[in-house]
């Protein structure tokens, strides 16, 4: 088979897999089968579908949803509950005079008027936005009512140039810190800047020892697409590891269906420092631009697709022995971590 047919054969085994991918080193002898990606991982690219994913530990499953209510309350403390249906996770806060929402998840904001008048009848005074994706708050607008809303200042700043009716503006913004006593109550708000996005705040109940921060850790699983889509990285990472010194004892994540510990954290950690060890590695040992057709040489965009398609081939592979039985749906975003993390390290 002639050089040219052979890549010609490459390049319609790559168009009909996936993006990015890496691609053969040299081209087979005539009559010899192709393996166009030698030493792949056992886990399935980005855009390869797989007909099972991994089998969820039990370590990372939290108590069963009742389905005919669509949500599960669970007491954190005095006063102190959380509402999860599985995927999402929001608070409330019962004080002498009525109660403060923290959060309400477009999954089940319909439902938690409902979750609250299981424990009290008071009314929902206050809402927490703990920052402003609309999968966090976007069902704030189905509360009701004339609440007062407190956020980080630049929480408000997003929402008013989102300009989304379901998610008012704040009525009270704060800088660094914030805190809410309300009668016995209390709840202390903090932003420790960027990470997983701007005004991300922590949420503390110091009493009950509880606190909510929303996609940093997500306890027992593995974290979303590209550390839950962070805008910083490295302060994403930095925020994981300051909150192992936090004096918690419960942590709500906002997702997933259990409630968090600092095992959840450490394992994080470890994770962390794994993905970043390992895709420096690989940055370090894969020549760049050395494997493409001669005729991509001129294209600057074929040769980085290329070299970072390799490292994040070497990267999973790498990861997945130690890490696919440990973190709970390790296969659906190892490739989009090892992406962003050897993004980051290039980059950051």
């Amino acid at each position: 088979m002639a050089k040219s047919a052979t890549y010609g054969a490459l390049a319609l085994i790559v168009s009909c897999c996936v993006v990015g991918l890496a691609r053969a080193e040299d081209p087979a002898p005539a009559g010899q089968a192709v393996t166009p990606y030698p030493a792949m991982p056992d886990i399935a690219p980005i855009g390869v579908r797989v007909d099972k994913y991994l089998p969820i530990p039990a370590s990372a499953r939290g108590p069963a949803i009742d389905p005919a209510k669509g949500y599960r309350i669970e007491k954190l403390g005095e006063g102190l509950y959380m509402i999860t249906d599985g995927a999402y996770q929001s608070m409330f806060m019962v004080y002498e005079t009525g109660v403060v929402v923290v959060d309400a998840p477009q999954s089940y904001a319909g439902k938690i008027r409902q979750a609250v008048a299981e424990v009290t009848d008071k009314p929902i005074t206050y809402l927490i936005y703990s920052h402003s994706h609309i999968d966090h708050i976007g069902g704030a607008a189905t509360l009701g009512g004339h609440l007062v809303i407190i956020a980080q200042e630049e929480t408000k700043r997003l929402l008013a140039r989102a300009a989304d009716p379901q998610r008012p503006l704040p009525t009270v913004t704060f800088d660094k810190n914030y805190t809410l006593k309300l009668g016995t109550q209390t709840l202390e708000l903090s932003y420790p800047g960027n990470g997983h996005e701007s005004g991300n705040i922590e949420i503390y109940a110091p009493a009950q020892k509880t606190l909510m921060f929303v996609d940093i850790v997500f306890p027992g699983w593995m974290p979303w697409r590209a550390f839950g889509v962070a805008q910083d990285i490295p302060g994403y990472f930095q925020q994981v590891r300051d909150l192992d010194r936090h004096p918690f004892e419960k942590f709500v994540g906002g997702h997933v269906s259990r409630i968090g510990t600092h095992a959840d954290v450490k394992l994080q950690i470890a994770f962390d420092d794994d993905i970043q060890a390992a895709a420096g590695a690989v940055l370090k040992s894969q020549p760049y631009g050395q494997v493409l057709d001669p005729a991509d040489a001129a294209n600057p965009w074929a040769l980085a697709d290329d070299y970072t398609a390799r490292v994040a081939r070497a990267c999973v592979s790498t990861m997945t022995p130690k890490w696919k039985n440990r973190l709970a749906a390790f296969d659906t975003f190892i490739w989009e971590q090892c992406y962003a993390t050897e993004q980051s390290l290039r980059v950051d």
